[in-house]
């Protein structure tokens, strides 16, 4: 492992930890146990806490190919919950409002489903790190501020519903850079006449790189002692 020349690390991402965190952790630990006093650690395409999944983590040399990285396609499992919302759009935030779902059936589903393909206009979530005016979403929203967020264009490839069991709506989604799932939530709710938010999210590919070829924080943790024998287990 030569972490100052440059390494791409794919992780499993915890649920609970931001992106930051992961970055952080990674940094202080190799720092420490592979005796780098400076070392530049950053991530390429930002998980939410409560997402799960592919998080590519660069050093050294190699966190100049941060970009190219970030403009990869990506792939997510997981679940939407219909009638109710939250502000959030997903389990950040406690529900604010309940709908009625009796009217949805897996049908109506599917045919709203297709109404995402392609290229579509989405307008990211407040509670999001987009910029406005210099600051980020999710500092307004936050202070309870009303913002004004401009839609972006994103292009859905593949929105695939992989099981129905209401309220809970399984899916499989392949995407561009950019594309919030938890707006998506947000607005197939609102297709079907009702409410939805995204309750479990799982980013299983950026590019080619795959949750199968990821590795947990304590398996790189193991790996990096092993490979500098001073340390002492």
């Amino acid at each position: 492992m030569n972490f100052q020349e440059g390494e791409i690390l794919i992780f499993d991402k915890p649920l609970g930890w931001t992106s930051f965190d992961v970055v952080n952790k990674i940094r202080a630990f190799i720092k420490y146990n592979a005796h780098i006093p400076k070392l530049k650690v950053g991530h390429a395409g930002t998980l939410d806490p409560l997402a799960t999944g592919v998080l590519i983590v660069c050093t050294g040399k190699f966190t100049k190919r941060i970009e190219e990285f970030q403009v990869f396609e990506k792939e997510y499992t997981g679940t939407f919950t219909f009638g109710a919302t939250t502000p959030s759009y997903d389990l950040e935030k406690e529900i604010d409002q309940h709908y009625d779902i009796s009217h949805i059936t897996p049908s109506l589903i599917h045919e709203a489903v297709k109404k995402f393909i392609g290229n579509i206009s989405q307008i990211p979530p407040v509670f999001s790190a987009v910029k406005i005016d210099g600051k980020r979403a999710y500092k307004y929203a936050r202070n309870d501020e009303e913002v004004i967020i401009q839609p972006k264009q994103i292009n859905i490839k593949e929105f695939e519903i992989t099981g129905i069991s209401f309220p809970e709506v399984h899916f499989r989604i392949v995407c561009s850079k950019g594309t919030y799932i938890r707006a998506i939530a947000r607005d197939l709710g609102k297709e079907v006449n009702s409410g939805a938010y995204l309750s479990k999210l799982c980013r299983t590919r950026i590019g080619e790189f795959t949750i199968e070829n990821a590795i947990s924080i304590d398996s790189f943790k193991e790996a990096v002692l092993l490979e500098f024998s001073s340390i002492i287990l």
